[in-house]
């Protein structure tokens, strides 16, 4: 009967050796394997796919350095759809656009305001406005340094005139009350109306203060002697005649300007407001001046 083969002492002594190096080679090599591949992750992050068409070919790393915010497709297509203008950029530079054609509109006529006022003022052009001294309609006397510090609105005309003067002067209510109403009115210097009459034989300070009772109570009537009265129209430019060989009861028409002359608050002369303006258009003549003054 045969013996069963029994490994000797030194037989197993060797495998038992053999196993603990392959055991040994193997987490080495492990170790290894996972040294490469977190070296590899380390060298490559943020690296992009080759494009191909439009489509990844391989596989993407992602950073963990910085945090990105995934967008879903719904999301994706809206951004391509609405392109690289949105409506509230749209809104913006229409308003925009819309505020520099105001500003140009505005600093045109701010120029043209300009460009009148000094052309008044010009060497060789007769001035407009003077050193005067009248009686107003409650018999105290008014000079032109009652004017400064003040816009004045000056008119001249006569109390018995048949229609073109009080037709200016509701025209001059309007243009006052459009003035006061005005939100930066009372920021402003004042407005002074001014009526001057052309007749002074008939317009006392009595008959002018019944005259103008009748249009705005902010009104000021000025009379005076005759040499007075042709004195200061000639120093405003004003033309007016009135009848020759005139009787002492008789009535008559006085031919005059019919402007409205805008003074500033050192007493030269602005502008003239024709019967061509309305009176909102007067009014945002009037407004236009104030403000630039304000500025200076």
């Amino acid at each position: 009967m045969s013996r069963p083969l029994v490994p000797s002492r030194r037989l197993l002594s060797t495998f038992s050796q053999c196993l603990k190096h392959d055991k040994t080679q193997s987490l080495t090599s492990q170790c290894r394997q996972l040294t490469t591949l977190r070296t590899l992750s380390q060298t490559c992050l943020n690296i992009r796919p080759v494009q191909n068409g439009g489509r990844s070919e391989g596989p993407r790393y992602f950073s963990t350095s910085s945090s990105r915010t995934y967008k879903t497709v719904q999301e994706q297509r809206s951004r391509y759809r609405s392109g690289p203008f949105s409506w509230r950029a749209g809104l913006l530079f229409l308003s925009s656009g819309a505020a520099l054609v105001f500003y140009f509109r505005y600093e045109k006529a701010r120029m043209e305001r300009k460009r009148v006022a000094e052309a008044t003022k010009g060497v060789g052009r007769p001035k407009v406005g003077g050193t005067f001294e009248l009686v107003d309609q409650k018999g105290d006397i008014f000079t032109d340094g009652d004017m400064k510090g003040k816009y004045s609105l000056v008119y001249f005309g006569f109390s018995h005139c048949p229609d073109i003067c009080p037709e200016e002067l509701d025209k001059m209510s309007q243009m006052l009350d459009l003035v006061a109403a005005h939100p930066s009115a009372s920021s402003k210097p004042p407005l002074l109306p001014i009526f001057i009459t052309c007749d002074p034989a008939r317009d006392t300070p009595a008959v002018l203060a019944a005259y103008l009772s009748e249009f705005h109570p902010s009104l000021i009537g000025l009379t005076g002697t005759w040499d007075q009265i042709k004195d200061v129209c000639k120093k405003y430019r004003v033309y007016f005649s009135t009848p020759s060989n005139v009787k002492k009861g008789e009535d008559y028409l006085v031919d005059h300007s019919i402007y409205f002359y805008l003074m500033d608050p050192e007493g030269d002369f602005v502008e003239a407001i024709g019967r061509q303006h309305s009176p909102e258009q007067a009014a945002g003549i009037i407004l236009g001046h104030v403000g630039d003054w304000k500025r200076k």
